[in-house]
């Protein structure tokens, strides 16, 4: 197996397919519950398993299809100490579990043969996502975020992404920390409805700082958790820009406050969403990362690339 982790993630200018939305479609689709929102422990359930795998296979399918690269992104995105002791796991049960969700990924992309076909460790927020509460130092974040990163050198993991930071600080002290570990890392942070972190810093604010704290060690950056009529209005043609390489969006237009308040799932409309993620990327060339997070699945995954090839 070719091991893309350096040339390709150093030089994204590829068109590439990721989907981050297992958790909300285990949960609403499946009906899968979710302990503390953490869909790593379905990994321990053979039929759950079953499911999670297929949906790896037949993301890579629609790769296929419409030749791109593909990324696979691990179930690890709370499976850290603070979120895992909030579901009563220890640290070695997190262990297993971080190592077993790359495992999975790479046993796929040894079966389907490679696209190329990235396999991302990712990482989320100590705290919720959606807000910015209890934010730690770029120190206190390096301290907390290491051990599961660490983790990862024993695995067959191309580069870390971290998803849905709402806070620089945080996310500095993950490209800290995947820097000590000599991983390759990506940094993607959400925004509210005005295109603003939920901290109410700017995007560019927010870019610019992570660089300057790790002199710009991150890969590169994305914005993922939020409907592109949250943030298409964000991108100017500044020069700051071209840091932001992936968009990975929600189906709903709904605000994050909203989200959380639902009890069925907002599924949007693929065909504008499709058209909307293409005309992001036709203004933006250096924009090759798309792909779908909550409340999205293939058929939303379908219209993006379709709309894109046609683009």
């Amino acid at each position: 197996m070719v091991n893309h982790r350096r040339h390709l993630i150093a030089d994204m200018t590829i068109p590439t397919l990721c989907y981050t939305g297992i958790d909300t479609e285990l949960l609403f689709t499946h009906n899968q519950p979710l302990p503390g929102y953490a869909s790593y422990p379905l990994l321990a359930k053979s039929s759950t398993r079953a499911i999670i795998e297929k949906m790896y296979i037949d993301l890579i399918a629609l790769a296929k299809r419409y030749q791109t690269a593909v990324i696979l992104d691990a179930m690890t995105w709370i499976a850290s100490s603070q979120r895992g002791a909030m579901i009563g796991l220890n640290e070695h049960q997190l262990r297993d579990f971080n190592l077993d969700a790359i495992d999975l990924m790479a046993q796929v992309r040894d079966r389907c043969g490679d696209l190329p076909t990235l396999l991302s460790a990712q990482i989320g927020p100590r705290e919720d996502g959606y807000q910015a509460n209890n934010q730690m130092s770029a120190n206190e974040s390096l301290g907390y975020h290491s051990a599961q990163i660490d983790t990862y050198k024993l695995t067959k993991a191309d580069f870390i992404t971290a998803s849905t930071l709402s806070y620089p600080e945080e996310a500095a002290g993950i490209v800290l920390a995947a820097k000590s570990a000599n991983i390759p890392v990506v940094v993607s942070f959400t925004v509210e409805l005005d295109g603003n972190l939920p901290n109410g810093e700017s995007l560019e604010d927010a870019i610019a700082k992570v660089d300057g704290l790790t002199k710009r060690y991150a890969s590169y950056f994305m914005i993922n958790c939020a409907h592109p009529s949250h943030f298409s209005h964000s991108f100017t043609q500044q020069p700051w820009e071209q840091r932001i390489k992936g968009i990975v969006v929600n189906a709903s237009k709904c605000s994050h406050a909203e989200l959380d308040r639902c009890e069925t799932l907002d599924s949007g409309d693929p065909f504008s969403l499709g058209k909307e993620v293409a005309e992001i990327c036709r203004q933006n060339t250096q924009i090759s990362v798309v792909g779908g997070c909550c409340g999205t699945n293939l058929d939303h995954l379908e219209q993006i690339m379709k709309n894109l090839r046609e683009s």
